[in-house]
């Protein structure tokens, strides 16, 4: 069952559109409220699955043998014993990491409690993630993103579990922001975009409307990958006003400023700045 809501979840989603555009960063950080070590299973899985499209498929042997913890390219970093990790460990994993899969194309690392990782275990881990094999997949579990290190941050791409549903107000400001950047439209842009400023929006309002205008631009991105899925109005928009090169770079956009919302920055800088660059899209 837990499997089956991340599959259908903005996460989940975003993961297989990343897999279906070969963009899936080798290194993640799951943040957020929710099963993180089953997420991290599941783009475990997404790395290995064998299926022709659709990946993951949570059907196929490669993932059966991810998701039963079986997979002998799979190991989840963790130590029951103690409080950290020790360096031994670490250090280990960053030999083995240069011996090549075992089954699959790829082999993953599943770091499932980040608070295990000390710093010094995190300078270490650091060159492996930043020049590593290309085979070598990282995904690191993390109750606070700021227990892993800038340097090691920097390096990953980071996805927040799913937030509580939008409201009906929240929804319909991140629909509206996704109906006027499909009308491609500058002028209009940057008047919608002023206009949300001058409401003087807090940062916790800023949020829902980007991680819903997030959500919409993934449905539009699948719904342009031929995914079978719920696509509204907004969202269709999109699809029709945008290839598939540009959506992947809209999806990607969304979720970094979902980023930004969450460190104190101001509503206005954050909104001129994701202006400037939702005007590049709108130019290409």
């Amino acid at each position: 069952m837990a499997q089956a809501e991340n599959h259908n979840s903005t996460w989940g989603k975003a993961i297989r559109a990343a897999v279906q555009n070969g963009r899936l960063s080798h290194a993640v950080i799951l943040a957020g409220e929710g099963d993180k070590v089953q997420a991290a299973r599941y783009i475990a899985a997404a790395h290995l699955c064998r299926a022709d499209s659709g990946r993951p498929c949570l059907q196929c042997n490669a993932c059966r043998k991810v998701l039963d913890r079986i997979h002998p390219d799979v190991t989840e970093v963790q130590d029951n014993e103690r409080k950290e990790l020790p360096v031994e460990t670490i250090r280990a994993l960053r030999q083995d990491a240069y011996i090549r899969p075992n089954e699959g194309e790829q082999k993953v690392y599943l770091f499932t409690d980040c608070a295990q990782l000390n710093e010094r275990d995190q300078n270490v881990l650091l060159k492996i993630v930043e020049e590593g094999p290309p085979y070598a997949a990282f995904v690191f579990c993390a109750d606070a993103v700021h227990a892993l290190l800038p340097t090691i941050r920097s390096r990953c791409v980071e996805l927040r579990m799913d937030a509580p549903p939008l409201d009906a107000e929240e929804s319909e400001a991140a629909a509206e922001l996704c109906r006027v950047i499909a009308r491609r439209e500058p002028l209009a842009l940057t008047a919608h975009l002023t206009a949300l400023e001058n409401r003087r929006l807090k940062r916790e309002q800023l949020l829902p409307m980007v991680e819903g205008a997030w959500q919409i631009s993934a449905d539009a991105l699948l719904s342009r990958c031929g995914k079978p899925g719920a696509c509204g109005e907004a969202a269709r928009m999109l699809c029709h006003a945008f290839d598939r090169r540009q959506l992947q770079e809209l999806t990607d956009l969304f979720r970094r400023y979902c980023d930004e919302c969450q460190y104190n920055v101001g509503v206005g800088h954050v909104l001129g700045a994701l202006g400037a660059e939702l005007s590049k899209t709108l130019s290409l």
